[in-house]
């Protein structure tokens, strides 16, 4: 495991951020914030796109159904959809994306030094 994933491991995020042993670890604690932000947005982003193709070959016409304002009613409530499936999650492809992003960032810093 990683330096990061380790000391999330041993400190959990609002802890850290709370109660941070030094510089050092408020930097872990915020750039480990920023990561699973960035991994939850992009299950987001996903799930949506996912549920989008999903819902177009439903029919919605008759008397009250279709139209333009129905597909962007639809477009926002499937965005609200993805927003909570990936905050749930439930789904799991937050947790790799938070991985690949915390060793993409120590291979950049390992290479700056």
């Amino acid at each position: 495991m990683t330096d990061i994933l380790t000391t999330y491991a041993q400190n959990p995020l609002p802890d850290m951020i709370k109660n941070p042993a030094s510089a050092k670890d408020l930097k872990q604690a915020k750039d480990l914030a920023q990561a699973k932000e960035t991994a939850q947005d992009f299950e987001a982003f996903f799930m949506t796109r996912m549920m989008e193709s999903m819902f177009e070959g439903i029919s919605t016409d008759g008397m009250f159904g279709g139209g333009h304002a129905e597909k962007i009613y639809r477009s926002m409530l499937l965005n609200e959809y993805g927003k909570v499936m990936a905050k749930t999650g439930n789904v799991g492809i937050s947790d790799s994306i938070m991985d690949t992003i915390i060793q993409m960032q120590e291979a950049q810093s390992s290479n700056a030094l």
